[in-house]
């Protein structure tokens, strides 16, 4: 039964006192040094493309890793992990969701938490190089979904090279994770989303005229109207509802067939309820659910520390999942 219990982050910096302050700080202001790419593009199967942001060390063992909504390979929480994975022999690949390589995607389609299918794509290629004995992979909330949901779907017929799994601030249940940017206190994060993906939106509207409603585009303020007229219409769901319980990667978790950790701190304003699959780790011999008290979303920061707690955690279930006996 791998629930684990009495996590061992548990004393965030003084002055990030709540949740919201473990989450938006690290957002702002943390900054990794040290991380310089080599960019790579690969074609999909229908036709669009993806970035791919390599960091290699000469390893053969490979870490993959799946950003978070809006973010890309950018991300500080993305550069770390490439950076302490790196300095632990491994190489690192981060790749990109459609359009978030700081280049809209040809296609009349983006991306979303249930977009499997592209890691599937990126796997798919890696495995063509011939170059890694050992795959790793990692997901940051959306792409811990994603992670999720491609390890489920694949289940007895996951490549045998993918060895282990981690994620973490992970919506494990979209519904619920969804209904959480409608709370009067996660204004700013609706805000924040909505705005970001409104601009990218108008973008895709105008490179495909009549693809959707541009005219609803100012007036929209909430995400089930988003997701219902523009996410669920653009990728074939009937509304936000549909989009939500059919991509949710809760649906496919108890087919997973390796080793997974999955960190959700119990402060994340961006989680609730089934967020936290308790059921399904008490009855399971691999996954893994660590659920701290403190950390927020995407957060677990550690005093005078460049890494975060989660991120070293990952580094240790990684390269030993019996870290918690």
């Amino acid at each position: 039964m791998p629930i684990v219990e009495n996590s061992s982050y548990s004393n965030p910096p003084k002055h990030l006192f709540n949740g919201h302050l473990e989450t938006i700080i690290p957002s702002i202001f943390r900054n990794i040094e040290g991380i310089n790419y080599t960019r790579e593009r690969i074609d999909t199967p229908d036709g669009d493309f993806l970035d791919l942001d390599w960091s290699k060390v000469g390893s053969n063992k490979l870490l993959v890793i799946s950003h978070g909504l809006e973010g890309s390979s950018q991300r500080h929480y993305v550069k770390a992990l490439a950076k302490l994975f790196n300095q632990n022999g491994f190489d690192a690949l981060a790749w990109n969701n459609r359009s978030c390589s700081g280049e809209m995607n040809k296609g009349p389609i983006l991306y979303h938490h249930g977009a499997s299918y592209d890691l599937d794509t990126t796997l798919e290629y890696v495995g063509k190089l011939g170059m890694y004995d050992e795959y790793y992979l990692v997901g940051i909330s959306m792409g811990g979904a994603q992670t999720l949901k491609y390890l489920g779907e694949k289940g007895i017929d996951l490549n045998s090279k993918i060895k282990r799994a981690a994620v973490y601030s992970t919506p494990c249940n979209l519904t619920d994770s969804a209904a959480t940017l409608s709370f009067k206190g996660n204004s700013f994060y609706r805000k924040r989303f909505l705005g970001k993906l409104k601009l990218k939106m108008q973008l895709k509207g105008e490179q495909f005229p009549g693809l959707v409603d541009l005219g609803l585009l100012p007036k929209v303020q909430d995400f089930d109207t988003f997701d219902t007229h523009y996410t669920a219409k653009l990728h074939g769901y009937k509304d936000a509802a549909d989009f939500y319980q059919t991509v949710s990667a809760d649906n496919w978790m108890q087919d997973i067939q390796i080793p997974t950790l999955i960190i959700n701190a119990l402060n994340d304003p961006l989680l609730h309820d089934r967020c936290y699959p308790i059921k399904l780790a008490e009855k399971s011999d691999l996954i893994h659910l660590e659920m701290p008290k403190r950390g927020g979303h995407t957060g677990f920061l550690v005093k005078r520390q460049e890494f975060t707690w989660a991120e070293m955690r990952f580094l240790g279930f990684l390269m030993d999942e019996n870290i918690f006996k």
